[in-house]
């Protein structure tokens, strides 16, 4: 086995979820994925962890959906016993198919994302941690070759997160700090309200509220929208591609949109809930290990000189005690490129122009 794959395996057992003695652990292993599994596997058995795996597919669960009448049981008690008795939940993602599950009918998807509601929020109540193992798959929807994918995605995650965690402190202070977000680029002019909103230094463990491995980046939950905002980096949402989003929100609410491709798959994102048209997230790439865009989120969105807003679902890492966020069934992030000409400021004072920072 790949050195670099037991060390994948350890730092995320060790610092992103920081897995003990008789933890009881959940392992979701992406159907590519499965040397990471074994390599996590191994660590946890060194750990003295309790573990269960279960297998994640596309092609499954696109198997299922298509064949589904679409009355789907509500939060099934099988299912949620089993994230509301666990610890920790490690996702090890690994397609082989990155369009595995693309002619889902979007009616089919949402009914079933509704019906898992209690479901995912007692996963997100464990200290659970989701990465990436490099498949084929990845590395030709990145265009890239198999060992440069590989390359690239170690870089990302094999990270001294310690010395990241102190940088992105800075950030983290000036947005705990700040009222008022204003991006501004081209297609660009938005006003995003952070008053009283807690900011997430996510540096890759569950000692930081942070749930990614790689992570790099600060985010937080605006309270409220306006203006708008052109998201440039192309990116696969459900299976499908989009490209060159624009949405015009007024009063913290979508209400306008259009894209170059994938309108639809927009459009179904916006109509899934109540909680779809407005934002869950404003996160700041400060990952410079991420030096390309590659169509996968969790890379892409930690990219050092972008931004990246998400529909739907806010966490409550960003709020204080008592106040309630965004709820929703989905969470889709949307990427910009902070490039030359590109001005983010916080209650008009200038953090970063043409994607670097004052402090850098």
């Amino acid at each position: 086995m790949d050195d670099r794959i037991r060390d994948h395996a350890r730092t995320l057992v060790e610092w992103s979820a920081r897995i003990e003695a008789g933890d009881d652990v959940v392992v979701e292993v992406g159907e590519g994925a499965h040397d990471l599994g074994v390599a996590v596997a191994e660590q946890l058995g060194q750990k003295g962890a309790n573990l269960l795996a279960t297998y994640r597919s596309p092609e499954l669960q696109r198997a299922y959906l298509r064949a589904h009448d679409g009355d789907f049981v509500p939060d099934p008690d099988y299912e949620l016993g089993l994230y509301e008795r666990a610890d920790s939940v490690l996702i090890l993602k690994g397609s082989n198919n990155t369009a595995g599950s693309a002619d889902v009918p979007g009616d089919r998807r949402q009914a079933h994302s509704k019906a898992r509601q209690a479901i995912r929020e007692a996963r997100l109540d464990t200290d659970w941690v989701s990465t990436q193992h490099p498949t084929r798959a990845m590395a030709q929807q990145a265009g890239m070759a198999y060992a440069e994918y590989q390359e690239f995605v170690y870089d990302a995650t094999l990270r001294d997160w310690e010395a990241l965690a102190e940088e992105q402190a800075k950030l983290k202070d000036v947005l705990d700090d700040g009222e008022t977000v204003r991006i501004r680029n081209e297609g660009t002019d938005l006003t995003l309200d952070i008053a009283d909103r807690i900011a997430v230094n996510s540096a890759a463990s569950v000692t930081y509220d942070s749930h990614n491995l790689p992570s790099g980046e600060v985010f937080t939950a605006p309270a409220d929208t306006a203006g708008v905002v052109t998201f440039d980096v192309p990116m696969t949402i459900q299976g499908r591609r989009v490209r060159d989003v624009k949405l015009t929100f007024k009063d913290g609410v979508v209400v306008d949109y259009e894209a170059e491709q994938g309108a639809d798959v927009i459009e179904e994102v916006l109509e899934t809930d109540g909680g779809s048209r407005r934002l869950g997230e404003l996160g700041i790439g400060m990952n410079r290990g991420v030096d390309r865009i590659t169509d996968n989120i969790l890379f892409d969105e930690k990219m050092g000189g972008t931004v990246h807003l998400a529909l739907g679902r806010a966490y409550d890492a960003c709020l204080p005690d008592g106040v309630a966020g965004n709820d929703s069934a989905v969470h889709e992030d949307l990427i910009t490129t902070m490039g030359g000409g590109s001005l983010l400021e916080v209650d008009g004072e200038t953090v970063q122009v043409d994607g670097r920072f004052a402090w850098e």
